[in-house]
């Protein structure tokens, strides 16, 4: 391959690849992550959250310690989550539901469904 063939393919490749991360990477609005809990810190942040009915919620375990996800009406409840793990909940109905980590129960939070 000449250079002047080898220049035109490279810079080719580098706008296909340019094109398809602007296609693939989600808008702030698009993301999922706006229904994600992130538990840190032996906390949940954040510790409130407002979402539409038919929404799924994910709690992600980013501490070092083991946490779970429970209800406090018994409506949902993960198991231990290690370091990295998550559990996802969708909530159908409109509501207030409040969750505790049933580990450390200093650790609340609420989801307003509407």
């Amino acid at each position: 391959m000449n250079i002047g063939r080898c220049r035109r393919w490279l810079a080719a490749v580098s706008a296909a690849a340019l094109f398809g991360m602007a296609i693939c990477t989600p808008s702030a609005a698009q993301t999922p992550d706006s229904n994600r809990i992130v538990v840190k810190e032996f906390m949940f942040a954040p510790n409130s959250l407002s979402i539409k009915a038919g929404s799924t919620v994910t709690w992600a375990n980013m501490d070092d310690e083991p946490h779970t996800v429970v209800s406090d009406t018994g409506l949902f409840r993960s198991g231990a989550m290690d370091t990295n793990e998550s559990f996802s909940f969708k909530f159908d109905k409109p509501g207030t539901y409040h969750f505790t980590c049933s580990i450390h129960p200093r650790m609340v939070g609420t989801i307003v469904v509407q």
